[in-house]
């Protein structure tokens, strides 16, 4: 099971199917040869153990028995020679000779290789063999001890099978030794009894050729590692006079000489084994041909069709899988005409059929030298609220149908609501802006609708693709933007204006870093005086936001003041502008000046209670005198709540200024009612003051007035001397403008406060 997972894991690194099926059969079958021929390799392995193993023990019951019968034979020669009483009488005399002579006798007729007498006195005679001492030893020993009178003895090197018959005469005084040589013509002997040809051989512990089976020596066979190698031995135990020195008879057969036979079975095993591996893979590859050609047609068809190209796959068989590919090809021709729906459904606005913006795009980026025209409905929730939603569709096609016919065929969009757009051809703006009049002046004659006529006016925006406006790289987007910036300056046609456009996604990071320009000190005050004609010196400043941006450099007041107002971020600017304006009037103080500041508060402030508390708290807590400078139109959106806030400003000593008087639609009722202590006239009056009598007129009555509700006035924009002493004559109190001095920082106003008490031009005037 584990070399299987592992197959098909490794499938998986094979990126086509025709490959996996061949390797996949291709590996069981050779995970099936290998098995059988592990089976075949282990019955027969098995099957030639159990051969060896039988043989093997047979031949050892053989050789016990041959070794037994041998061992009596010459234990009964020894015995006869033993009990001769000649024999015995010449032992016990001494008589060498008649010792020696039977001794040759004896060992001629038993056919022994040596023969000896061992006297319990240790005397030795042997013929035949030469004893040394070891050997005398262990034979001495093993007699004695009455344990041993047949078994395994060294002589010289030699291994000798050994038999002795006691000499009693009557009392034991010696024994009779027949030794026979254990050496390799006899274990051949052995061996050509056995029917394999195994090897045997008589080892003793210590002797050379011992070996570790030896010591285990039982009747039947085991597998043991030899000089031969892997072979099945069977180690017999032999009875030996030296106890130290236990020896065994070892039979021995390798068992590479036992498989030797199988070698030709294996070899045609393995033949047949390729030869069957070769036919699997040549047939499973022709197999998986076919099989999988219709899947990649079908792949083929699929990838096609993730392209884009709607193909059907080619199939022609019957089976499961040509009935999966004619399945595909009904699903590829509802996905054809789903497709075209949504397409169409994209690209077309829902409730007129006519094309949509993006088709509009689509077609203005065609080419180059095309002119986007955008033609938007005015007026047009007046009218749709008059003839209702499916009226107004139909007014909606009934415009574009016309259009169409005035431009030549061309295909009209539906881009918004109330927004109608089409793409001309035109040598230049002139030429598309004319285009786009003929169009507006179209709407001139009345659209039936429900057999009403129905009279609409028409208002169009112009641009080019690839013309100016890096802002908006759409030119749809910028004929929108034309169609706006016709429609603030009240004309029929505009083309698209990048300088007036500006740049408002510019603006739009500026609305974010707005708030963390202020904790990161980008924010400062600059200071503009108001010179006082009475007191004839600067008594007061207007404080005035500046903001560095650190990439920008200089942000206008205009631009980020806006901005705060429309995103509600000028309640924390105003509270920084008061906070700081309070430390300033501090610094200058402690200079020794003694200045009201003026501080300008937005109309959004004037309805929320919260700021005014605010206001006051810190007036209160630092003893400022500020004044708040508010527009006339401030206080229309919530009138009462914003008169009730100035009213408490008032009642608390912060003096309140009416800024920008005259520049709105100014309103005596108002005037009237705002609890003011000042009231500022606009540059835009004081500028042309030496140069229109009707403006020195106006702001003459407005000075009588304001001075006749108990208010001082203020003139913004003095930049002449002329102007200054017109004002003077007038009866001005105060007098504002670069003519006086320009907003400057800090440390400038208060060196210029420490200077002259007017400059040298106020005195001039």
């Amino acid at each position: 099971m584990t070399a299987l997972s592992a197959l098909l894991r490794r499938l998986t690194t094979f990126r086509r199917l025709r490959t996996r099926l061949t390797v996949l059969y291709m590996g069981l079958f050779g995970l099936t040869l290998i098995l059988t021929a592990v089976a075949v390799v282990s019955a027969v392995s098995g099957s030639a153990r159990r051969m060896v193993r039988d043989e093997l023990g047979a031949s050892g019951e053989v050789y016990a028995q041959i070794w037994a019968s041998r061992s009596a034979q010459l234990k009964q020669g020894a015995a006869v020679l033993a009990q001769d009483y000649g024999f015995r009488e010449a032992v016990a005399t001494g008589d060498e000779a008649t010792v020696r002579s039977a001794l040759d006798n004896l060992r001629a007729r038993q056919g022994v290789d040596g023969a000896l007498i061992l006297g319990v006195d240790g005397y030795a005679s042997a013929t035949g063999v030469t004893p040394d001492d070891a050997a005398l030893d262990s034979l001495f020993n093993g007699l004695d001890s009455g344990q041993v009178d047949a078994g395994v003895i060294k002589i010289g090197g030699q291994t000798y099978q050994a038999v002795a018959a006691p000499i009693m005469a009557p009392v034991l005084i010696g024994w009779v030794v027949f030794t026979d040589r254990l050496d390799a013509g006899q274990m051949r002997n052995l061996e050509r009894l056995s029917a394999i040809p195994l090897s045997a051989q008589v080892l003793s512990r210590g002797g050379a050729g011992w070996i570790g089976a030896a010591d285990g020596a039982t009747r039947h066979p085991v597998l043991a590692d030899t000089p031969q190698g892997r072979s099945m031995v069977l180690a017999r135990p032999l009875p030996s006079f030296d106890a130290q020195a236990p020896a065994a008879l070892v039979l021995t057969y390798p068992l590479t000489r036992a498989m030797k036979p199988y070698e030709t079975l294996f070899l045609w095993l393995g033949i047949i084994a390729v030869i069957g591996l070769a036919v699997i893979m040549a047939g499973t590859w022709m197999l998986s041909r076919d099989l999988t050609r219709p899947i990649t047609a079908l792949d083929e068809a699929v990838h096609r069709v993730q392209q884009g190209d709607y193909v059907e796959a080619v199939v022609a068989s019957d089976d499961e899988i040509g009935r999966l590919a004619a399945s595909f090809n009904a699903m590829i021709g509802d996905l054809r005409d789903r497709e075209h729906r949504l397409t169409h459904m994209a690209l077309h606005d829902q409730e007129t059929g006519l094309p949509n913006r993006l088709a509009l795009e689509r077609l203005a980026g065609s080419q180059e030298g095309l002119w986007v025209i955008l033609v938007g409905i005015d007026r047009f929730e007046v009218v749709r609220n008059a003839i209702g939603y499916d009226a107004m569709a139909r007014l909606i096609t009934a415009v574009g149908q016309r259009l169409t016919v005035l431009s030549d065929g061309g295909s009209i969009s539906r881009v918004s609501a109330a927004v109608l757009g089409l793409v001309v051809v035109a040598r230049d703006e002139d030429a598309a802006l004319r285009i786009a009049e003929r169009l507006c002046e179209s709407a001139h004659r009345p659209f039936e609708v429900a057999g009403a006529p129905v009279d609409i006016a028409l208002t169009a925006g112009v641009a080019c693709r690839g013309g100016a406006g890096a802002n908006l790289a759409s030119p749809v987007d910028r004929a929108a933007a034309a169609l706006a910036q016709a429609r603030r300056l009240r004309r029929v046609v505009a083309g698209f204006d990048e300088a007036a456009y500006g740049d408002p996604s510019g603006n739009l990071s500026l609305i974010s870093e707005l708030m963390a320009a202020l904790d990161n000190g980008e924010f400062s005050l600059a200071y503009q005086p108001k010179y006082d004609f009475r007191a004839e010196r600067i008594n007061g400043v207007e404080a005035l936001a500046r903001w560095t941006h650190p990439r920008r450099g200089f942000v206008p007041p205009d631009l980020f003041v806006a901005m705060a107002e429309e995103t509600g971020h000028i309640r924390p600017l105003t509270e920084w502008v008061v906070r700081q304006a309070i430390l300033d009037q501090k610094v200058m103080a402690a200079a020794g000046h003694e200045v009201m500041v003026s501080v300008n508060i937005s109309g959004r402030l004037l309805s929320d209670d919260s700021f005014a508390d605010f206001a006051l708290e810190q007036i209160a807590a630092s003893g400022a005198r500020l004044c708040f400078e508010i527009t006339e139109t401030a206080v229309m959106d919530d009138p009462e709540r914003a008169l009730a806030i100035i009213e408490r400003l008032s009642a608390a000593g912060v003096f309140v200024s009416l800024d920008d008087y005259g520049s709105g639609l100014s309103s005596l009722a108002y005037l009237k009612r705002i609890q003011a202590d000042e009231l500022k006239i606009d540059k835009s009056f004081v500028m042309g003051l030496d140069q229109s009598a009707r403006d020195a007129l106006l702001v003459k009555s407005t000075i009588d007035l304001a001075h006749s509700l108990g208010l001082k006035v203020t003139a913004e924009g003095v930049e002449t001397p002329t102007a200054l002493a017109l004002l003077r004559g007038m009866g001005c109190d105060m007098a504002q403008g670069y003519l006086i001095g320009k907003p400057k920082p800090l440390d400038a106003l208060i060196e210029r406060l420490n200077g002259p008490a007017v400059e040298d031009q106020v005195v001039a005037a």
